[in-house]
């Protein structure tokens, strides 16, 4: 039988590429996904289109309500920044960071793999194109990583040893786009866009609108998902 493997899926570009690799290495998969009150909550439509393309074994959508501790572009009543230049975009910690976001997904998923007696974490993180995000850094994963093999029963047991996937961490987003092309990723199926307009199409301004643009641009692959 295959070994099981949660992985953490959004909907978005590299969370949906992160899943094509799990189950190109051939894990079992189990996706979870989060309303956690963010703004662009389309998203997990996204989620769950993929979700069902790539035939999870099962796809988990949890309520999370992050809007009641705010500090977020994504989850309060703050501007999403936009039209910001590449050097602006890898400069420092921006507003759309979600507080401890990854670590609170992370603690989920670890606990749901603990149930599923699976001990393969996956994470679509990347360290290059992130735009400053701390939890997106190889440092932190490998925190967690050990955090994991400390505060679970399994781990303390010795029966699992948890393993944190990010396999994408070194990849630029051109990198990334030709590596989901060639696991046949469909990009119509995913979704980055913070703050899509009143049509329901992506704003084409916001960081992840424009890290996406440029990853498609640098890979001379056309984006079904592109802003008009």
């Amino acid at each position: 039988m295959p070994d099981r493997a949660v992985i953490l899926l959004s909907g978005g570009l590299d969370s949906t590429t992160t899943l094509a690799v799990a189950r190109a290495e051939g894990y079992e998969c189990y996706a979870l996904s989060f309303d956690y009150g963010q703004r662009h909550a389309c998203e997990l439509e996204s989620a769950r289109r993929v979700a069902a393309a790539f035939e999870v074994r099962r796809h988990l959508v949890l309520r999370l309500d992050l809007r009641a501790i705010g500090g977020s572009a994504l989850t309060d009543d703050i501007p999403v920044p936009k039209a910001r230049s590449d050097a602006a975009i890898g400069a420092g910690i921006p507003v759309t960071y979600v507080p401890a976001r990854n670590t609170i997904f992370l603690s989920h998923a670890l606990g749901w793999a603990e149930v599923l007696d699976a001990q393969d974490l996956f994470l679509g993180v990347n360290a290059l194109d992130y735009s400053g995000y701390p939890d997106c850094r190889p440092e932190f994963v490998e925190a967690f990583e050990r955090l994991a093999n400390l505060a679970t029963k399994a781990g303390v047991e010795g029966r699992r040893r948890f393993r944190i996937h990010t396999p994408l961490i070194e990849l630029s987003k051109a990198q990334i786009v030709l590596r989901a092309w060639e696991l046949g990723v469909d990009f119509a199926l995913t979704w980055s866009c913070y703050e899509p307009g009143p049509d329901g199409r992506p704003c084409g301004a916001c960081d992840s609108c424009l890290l996406r643009a440029r990853g498609f641009a640098e890979a001379n692959l056309p984006d079904p998902v592109a802003a008009p």
